[in-house]
């Protein structure tokens, strides 16, 4: 009786181990998604500069190559369900949308001396339903 009692406390033991260890790892997880949103929800906001925007593109690229996200035969990130990120940029002066990939095409540098001083507001944030990290950022020009 005792050695059967013994036993049992003993499985017990160990599944709350489990449990516990389990528990810590979902909590760091949760943790480090957090922080990781925080660096692109801090470009979730109406005032900013076409050098944020330069920024948050440059974030999202190392972000993609660190998680190697696929490009599609255009050069386009394609997307995927927990790492990828894009980014796009609505200009109110032709009512056109571009890709983070089309800018980075002409050139960050480029993007950077023509509207680097121009005002952008961040209008849309999307986050990927399996893990809750940042998946899509959309910026647009502000009309003055």
């Amino acid at each position: 009786m005792k050695k059967t009692l013994f036993i049992i406390c003993i499985v017990f033991i160990i599944i709350m181990i489990i449990l516990f260890m389990n528990l810590k790892n979902v909590q760091k997880n949760n943790i480090e998604i957090k922080q990781f949103n925080a660096g692109y929800e801090f470009y979730n906001k109406d005032d900013l500069c076409g050098i944020d925007v330069t920024t948050v593109i440059n974030k999202a690229i190392d972000n993609n190559e660190k998680y190697e996200i696929k490009k599609d035969s255009s050069g386009n990130y394609m997307s995927d369900d927990e790492y990828g990120i894009k980014i796009y940029i609505k200009m109110i002066i032709n009512k056109k949308t571009y890709s983070m990939e089309e800018i980075v095409e002409v050139g960050l540098e480029n993007f950077t001396e023509l509207f680097g001083e121009v005002e952008f507001k961040c209008t849309d944030i999307e986050y990927h339903e399996v893990n809750g990290r940042i998946a899509k950022m959309v910026f647009e020009t502000v009309e003055y």
